[in-house]
């Protein structure tokens, strides 16, 4: 492979926001280039993302099967992009096919669709590569090195929640804001699970390695669009004793995208929130308190020059943090064309993945049956 891998893309046209999101950061550091696709079922919008993006006329496909079978050999990866409940047919078809495979989050609708991919993988000795973008800011990297180093003492509470007001606010014609389809049809795991849920999942997973057992859950409907659920909370109980609590909504108003996890340990507390993502909060047991950001002479992780594209004082933010992630992606892609392995400790898996669906599982059969529920990993590990 070359030192600039190429892409293809499967979804994530110009009419949405995960695809500008995905050039831009897969191509900011150099190590890149989007070079075919097939970006849309609509051809005016394929057409339309290919010119806006400078992708050769004759590398733009009506079918993402017809670019798999065209482009064998001449891309690095594909990268699928469509919504969630499509994520599995062209997955499993571009890993059959020999492809790494490069996917937005959440990996599939179901366990039982991701654990095919998971197989597929295991199978194969295939590349997948789910995209949890929220851990590539610099400042979370450096919270997981701060608790990894025992910082904090003995994890034993995280509060994390990620509120947002899309399904409750109005637009600037005072008209409920319409999401996309796809976002408004529930499924077995309600798709606002497989749209922010995963992300919680995932960060305590990063932060702690430490795995859910029990939780207990609600799920409502509270905002303008009330056939699909849009406000969860759950406390869930994770092993070595860490103890969570939970809490992801579209029916907050006020919020943006109020991501924000609050570690507290035996010995010391952190916060950070991404709407402020270049500070750590920290507080010792001493009743100081300290504000940490990436020019903090003792940063452990966050003073490399790997996140330090712009000095401190001129803010990273979401699409550097998505960089940082495609960054190690490609690192990953180097040693798995080499022998297989992977090498980055900040990529994610279908491992990964098919265990955050499970706890998604688990809290919607325990706000189904109002009881506490067991998180049930064992076929994860089959």
């Amino acid at each position: 492979m070359s030192s600039s891998y190429r892409l293809g893309f499967i979804g994530g046209g110009i009419n949405s926001a995960v695809g500008t999101t995905h050039i831009i950061a897969s191509q900011m550091d150099g190590k890149f280039d989007v070079v075919a696709g097939c970006f849309s079922r609509h051809q005016n919008t394929n057409a339309e993302t290919a010119k806006q993006w400078g992708i050769a006329s004759d590398r733009v496909y009506q079918t993402w099967p017809q670019m798999l079978e065209e482009e064998k050999g001449r891309l690095d990866a594909i990268v699928v992009l469509t919504p969630t409940p499509e994520h599995l047919a062209p997955v499993m078809t571009a890993l059959d096919a020999g492809y790494p495979v490069i996917c937005e989050k959440a990996l599939a609708s179901t366990s039982p669709e991701a654990a095919r991919i998971h197989n597929a993988v295991e199978a194969t000795s295939g590349f997948l590569s789910v995209t949890y973008n929220y851990t590539g800011y610099p400042m979370v990297r450096e919270l997981r090195e701060m608790i990894r180093r025992g910082h904090l003492g003995r994890v034993e509470q995280i509060h994390i929640e990620m509120p947002q007001e899309g399904f409750a606010r109005l637009n600037r014609e005072g008209k409920p804001m319409v999401p996309q389809q796809w976002r408004m049809q529930g499924g077995a795991i309600p798709t606002i699970s497989l749209d922010l849920g995963v992300h919680l999942h995932h960060m305590i997973d990063f932060l702690t390695g430490e795995k859910p057992l029990a939780l207990v859950a609600t799920q409502s409907s509270l905002g303008r669009f009330r056939q699909v659920v849009d406000n969860t909370m759950a406390l869930v109980q994770y092993t070595n004793g860490l103890e969570c609590s939970v809490w992801f909504s579209k029916a907050a108003l006020g919020h943006r995208n109020g991501l924000r996890v609050r570690v507290y340990g035996e010995e010391g507390s952190a916060e950070w929130f991404q709407m402020e993502p270049e500070v750590i909060h920290f507080s010792d047991n001493c009743g100081h308190q300290f504000r940490i950001d990436r020019a903090s002479n003792d940063v452990l992780i966050a003073h490399q020059p790997r996140y330090n594209r712009f000095k401190s004082g001129h803010p990273a933010g979401f699409l550097e943090a998505f960089a940082n992630l495609y960054a190690d992606i490609a690192e990953d892609l180097t040693q798995w064309s080499n022998d297989k392995t992977l090498a980055s400790d900040y990529t994610f898996t279908s491992r990964h993945a098919l265990e955050g669906l499970v706890m998604l599982e688990a809290i919607e059969r325990s706000a189904r049956e109002r009881r506490w529920v067991d998180v049930d990993m064992g076929g994860v590990n089959e």
